[in-house]
């Protein structure tokens, strides 16, 4: 609950319907251009940027919503490439889902709404199917090649998605990010936004919208909103609201935790007080949690995979001409019977097709398809038993994880 309920004079409101129109004029522009394809105008493609706690999470989700209310049908692609939020999902991703009906938000753990799910629910948002990538880390900076290597492959499936359908095409997209993008690095003698200036090249933004923040607009503008920057890419400045306050570690932790709580086990669903739940027949309240399903499994059913060293001194620190031993894209066998995987979240990979149709051995995984595949699932890792050489693992559905491949990353759930 709020510590203070008002009612605020200054609101960003306005300037979100303004915004709002403006895309809707881009979107009707390009449905209604009839002409040669390389003069179409462009629909609305949104990269949102600003400092951290500032509602880029919340300006996307309202830009969104209003897109799918409009008096006709309109399908955005919503993009969240801050994995330190989850979006949909795990935290540690970045992911991207066709929006079709507007995204409501019961809990700061599932900020874009739930996925498709067996859980008993009247939400239109379980139709959501987003595709994830997994990165695997909260900080975007920590492996900075595998990042920008996540938002690539995203970008290339959303066109990919995008060049099929016309209606999600004309309807433009929505890129939430982390606030560390905004953060400036020095790169030669010039101070550059990397992350920022590879989701402009993948995703072929044309708007870039600036929350609350003046030197960072000033810098937008004359990197990519300049004629001199030789890109075409409208920069609009929004004032940051008054309601969105700083968040504490120990909020984001607690946030943190439930989302992964909420993967496993559903979303909580209470029903209210004042409800006569005797007159509402259907499944009980009981039934609305979902039971994931957990089983033991050898050390050498599952490869698992780490993307990198677990730890990596940045590059300026290596000796001068140095060179690292192991790249921050290369893939590292990672040994149960090690140690390190207790409480660990993995990334499942789905089984690789091979040109004749069939299944590939997984001898046949090569480094570029652990890098480049999508995420089909998660797991935990409840128990190791290293005397028996098994693991017992947390999965949302039941079935043989025999021959499967994961990655890891650094974050950890304890299921209590």
């Amino acid at each position: 609950k709020p510590s203070t309920e008002y009612v605020s004079d200054e609101t960003p409101m306005v300037s979100y319907s303004n915004l709002h129109v403006v895309f809707e004029q881009m979107r009707i522009r390009a449905k209604n251009h009839t002409g040669h394809p390389s003069t179409a105008p462009e629909p609305p493609r949104v990269l949102i940027i600003g400092p951290e706690d500032s509602g880029k999470t919340t300006a996307a989700k309202i830009l969104t919503n209003y897109s799918v209310r409009v008096p006709r049908v309109c399908t955005p692609v919503l993009v969240n490439v801050d994995p330190s939020e989850g979006g949909w999902t795990m935290p540690g991703t970045v992911s991207a889902c066709v929006v079709s009906s507007p995204i409501p938000t019961q809990t700061p753990a599932n900020p874009f709404g739930v996925t498709s799910t067996t859980a008993p629910t009247a939400l239109s948002s379980a139709a959501l199917l987003p595709i994830v990538y997994w990165y695997g880390h909260s900080d975007v900076k920590r492996n900075q090649p595998v990042m920008e290597k996540s938002i690539q492959n995203l970008a290339k499936a959303v066109k990919e998605r995008m060049s099929l359908d016309a209606i999600t095409y004309n309807s433009g997209l929505f890129v939430d990010t982390p606030a560390t993008f905004s953060t400036a690095v020095r790169i030669g003698t010039d101070m550059r936004y990397p992350f920022i200036e590879k989701c402009v090249e993948e995703f072929d933004v044309n708007t870039i919208v600036v929350i609350g923040h003046e030197k960072l607009n000033v810098d937008i503008q004359r990197f990519f909103g300049s004629p001199a920057s030789g890109r075409r890419i409208s920069v609009i400045k929004v004032t940051k609201s008054g309601g969105a306050v700083d968040l504490d570690y120990t909020y984001r932790a607690r946030v943190l935790s439930r989302q992964m709580r909420n993967y496993f086990y559903g979303p909580d669903f209470k029903i209210p007080t004042w409800v006569d739940v005797g007159k509402l027949g259907g499944e009980a309240q009981t039934e609305l949690t979902l039971s994931p399903y957990s089983a033991p499994v050898k050390f050498n059913d599952m490869k698992i995979w780490r993307i990198g060293a677990e730890t990596m001194a940045p590059s300026s620190a290596l000796p001068i001409g140095g060179n690292r031993v192991i790249t921050e894209l290369e893939p590292i066998p990672v040994d149960p019977a090690s140690g390190g995987l207790l409480n660990t979240v993995l990334a499942l990979l789905p089984l690789p097709p091979s040109q004749h149709g069939a299944v590939k051995a997984e001898e046949d995984f090569s480094d570029d398809d652990l890098l480049t595949t999508d995420v089909v699932g998660f797991l935990l890792v409840a128990a190791v038993d290293t005397a028996k050489s098994r693991m017992t693992i947390l999965s949302p559905n039941p079935g043989s994880l025999s021959g499967r491949t994961a990655l890891i990353g650094s974050y950890e759930w304890q299921d209590q």
